[in-house]
């Protein structure tokens, strides 16, 4: 089987024999019900094949679409007039990024189309080529544009730029609206719905995909798609790693599947991943290790957002998809770009609680954060996460917590702003990374952070304080009664108390029992 690794051109998949699951039947829901349409998912998702994909179908390729579902609908099979514009592929630092990018779009269509002089800002300038395009060839024009949030995705941080590119943007695409009587389809893709309403505000036909039931599964693979598609591929994986074809079904969907898009629809799998692990018959973190956007770190660390409330916050679906409000929660950024997704659902008030999708996002992400939410250190190797877990398994707490409390006294200090929730973040981050060569539990309740570290041996109960003293976060280990669930318990039973300062910036007090 070949699997099309990073190739997003329908055409070259089909015509070399590369495995494609149908998604055809979903593509003729939309073209065949509607017109306007926008659609947010992660990167690498495959928002780049469905735009390739209908760009084959209106130019009337009908050979490639041979045994899918819409070669059996009724369809005229014409080439419409087509306008492809894909901001993904640039970088978009300085006001004439953006112009040069639209210039060369425009310029291509107008070398087809023609052009007059009189038509000066890009705004007229699309009006006036979507017009001729059609007045041209006599067919109605489809729009499609890839990643229409790039520009303003890369320009967080600094708010004139991002504003110029909003303005820019928002008389672009208002051309649309202007020239509706000359277009048949529209289609605008991107990661996140950020600058949605400013943007895309005379758009208000825009129909938003993104959160339907019915397209939940549009992009990604589904656990029916997996089986059906890729089973040949999965006993391979398998046998490669000494794993029976359940045990790897299993292990597939753990690291990679776990996207919801609502919670109607099923989990998909995340298809960049999928597809490197069916090829390289190795499981790995691939869709993390392609890179994370700075922005996410940015929207966090500027915020100040305590980090163990991204899995139980409720949320909105306002606020999921509020620009206003996204500019103070980093929640809705980090749920569309893919880091978290739909976990629970309260229907009487329609909120979410989120989650990380699979343990291959979970685990890239923390290790992501590690740098920037722990001091940064001149000896690395002795506060490797390495370190700490054999101290965790041979029963050394002592070493444990000297090892904890100098990780904070030699660190240079990076993130700062508020020290409690900086002392929270830090630990947030380092348990939860620890969390995954030990069993380590953590529950958050108004600022108080309990531990709770299993291994076949051993018990650790930490209790977390700040600005008090060991002996008062030992004494609430007692007064909770922690312990309790432990009490017919063979293994060793370490209770441990601290206390962070936000003084001196350290653990200053640390008592083991």
């Amino acid at each position: 089987m070949k699997y099309p690794i990073g190739i997003q051109n329908f055409g070259e998949i089909r015509r070399d024999g590369y495995a494609y699951v149908d998604k055809t039947s979903l593509m003729w829901k939309m073209v065949d019900g509607g017109k306007y349409y926008f659609l947010s998912r992660p990167r690498r998702f495959g928002k780049s094949l469905l735009l390739s994909t209908i760009e084959a179908f209106f130019s009337g390729e009908r050979e490639l679409f041979r045994g899918l579902y819409v070669d059996g609908v009724e369809w005229d099979w014409v080439r419409h007039p087509i306008m492809h514009l894909d901001l993904n592929t640039g970088k978009y630092d300085t006001p004439e990024a953006l112009d040069n990018m639209l210039e060369e779009f425009l310029s291509r269509q107008e070398a087809l189309y023609g052009s007059n002089e009189y038509e000066r800002s890009y705004s007229l300038r699309f009006q006036g080529v979507i017009r001729r395009a059609f007045e041209k060839t006599g067919l109605r024009v489809v729009i499609l544009v890839d990643e229409y949030d790039k520009p303003m995705l890369q320009a967080i941080g600094n708010d004139e730029l991002q504003q110029e590119y909003r303005s820019t943007l928002k008389a672009f695409y208002g051309a649309l609206k202007s020239s509706d009587r000359y277009i048949r389809f529209a289609f605008l893709t991107g990661v996140t719905k950020f600058g949605k309403v400013s943007v895309f505000s005379d758009l208000n036909n825009l129909e938003d995909l993104s959160m339907l039931p019915q397209y939940g599964t549009v992009c990604g693979i589904s656990e029916e798609e997996l089986r059906m598609n890729f089973d040949e591929g999965v006993g391979e994986l398998a046998a490669a790693n000494d794993m029976t074809k359940d045990e790897c079904y299993a292990r597939l969907k753990r690291d990679f599947d776990g996207y919801h898009f609502n919670m109607e629809c099923p989990g998909v799998y995340n298809p960049f991943s999928l597809l490197n692990t069916l090829k390289n018959r190795h499981f790995n973190d691939y869709w993390f290790e392609t890179g994370t956007p700075s922005f996410l770190v940015y929207q966090l660390k500027t915020t100040g957002y305590p980090l163990d409330a991204m899995t139980t916050e409720e949320l909105s679906v306002d606020t999921l998809n509020s620009i206003d409000i996204m500019d103070k929660n980093p929640l809705p950024l980090l749920y569309q770009s893919g880091y978290l997704t739909l976990k629970e659902y309260d229907k009487e008030f329609d909120s979410y609680i989120l989650g990380f999708p699979n343990q291959e996002v979970e685990h890239g992400f923390i290790k992501y954060l590690l740098p920037f939410y722990t001091p940064k250190t001149t000896n690395k190797s002795s506060y490797s996460i390495a370190q700490f877990v054999k101290d965790v398994r041979k029963g050394d707490a002592e070493g444990f917590m000297q090892r904890l409390e100098d990780f904070f006294a030699t660190g240079d200090y990076q993130v700062m702003g508020n020290m409690e929730i900086y002392f929270q973040n830090t630990l947030y981050v380092f348990f939860r990374l620890l969390g995954f060569y030990v069993d380590v539990e953590r529950r958050t309740s108004r600022g108080r952070i309990d531990v709770v570290m299993q291994t076949p041996d051993f018990v650790y109960i930490l209790e977390l304080k700040i600005n008090q003293t060991a002996a008062a976060a030992l004494q609430q280990i007692e007064e909770k009664d922690y312990a309790l669930p432990f009490a017919n318990d063979t293994r060793r039973l370490f209770k441990i108390g601290v206390n962070f300062s936000t003084e001196t910036k350290m653990i200053d007090d640390w008592k083991v029992v």
